[in-house]
């Protein structure tokens, strides 16, 4: 491979990284959205940042496979990539997209950890109320028994 082609190259995953990284900053302030959503069990606001999301990862995963090919190439030619122009600034940016996904997996993880949260708070709910009804239901034979168990046959 020539040095020009590994210019060519560089150039082309430049470009798709910064791609890649706009779509990635996006996706993280979605992220940050449903965090607060599932802090704050916003249903619907949780549907809406999902919606988004989706539209966003459909972008990134397209993206991702137009550079697939060209990391690839520059991968195996990696030792005479690095000593052209350029490749250092694609590696900084290939850290910086690793970076960002970490950051949004750990927000991901955090908007899990509130819902799981929600949805004990919830079953706890449900519970508390099925309780309150069993004992409530019970309360109320004692103080109405059914009328057909007070009347007595004297006929004998």
């Amino acid at each position: 491979m020539t040095r020009d082609d590994l210019v060519h190259l560089i150039d082309q995953y430049r470009a798709g990284l910064e791609a890649e990284l706009s779509l990635l900053h996006q996706l993280e302030a979605v992220a940050g959205q449903q965090r607060e959503a599932s802090h704050a069990a916003d249903f619907r606001a949780l549907e809406h940042a999902a919606d988004e999301r989706d539209r966003l990862m459909r972008s990134l995963v397209m993206v991702e496979d137009g550079v697939r090919g060209t990391r690839r190439s520059l991968s195996e030619y990696r030792e005479a990539a690095s000593r052209v122009p350029g490749y250092d600034t694609v590696a900084a940016l290939h850290r910086e997209a690793s970076a960002l996904v970490n950051r949004i997996l750990s927000t991901d993880r955090q908007s899990l950890t509130a819902l799981a949260d929600a949805e004990l708070a919830r079953r706890s709910a449900v519970a508390g109320l099925e309780r309150g009804e069993s004992t409530l239901a019970a309360y109320r034979r004692v103080l109405a028994p059914p009328v057909s168990a007070a009347l007595v046959d004297r006929r004998g």
